[in-house]
């Protein structure tokens, strides 16, 4: 069986390790409502996007 040659160190595997943080997701402002939107998504808000209305919102 393949068995590793010695013990990795700790150094070696923090940096092997370096790239695994999570990343907060940047948010954009919608030109329309001024609310909180991912950036290159529909506004879930008012449904505008790229400065035209895409989704129709209905009041429930």
């Amino acid at each position: 069986m393949a068995v590793p040659k010695k013990k990795i160190s700790k150094a070696r595997g923090g940096s092997r390790r370096s790239h695994n943080a999570l990343a907060i997701p940047s948010h954009s402002v919608c030109p329309n409502c001024q609310e909180a939107k991912l950036p290159h998504h529909v506004c879930a808000n008012c449904g505008w996007y790229n400065d035209r209305q895409v989704i129709e919102k209905q009041d429930i």
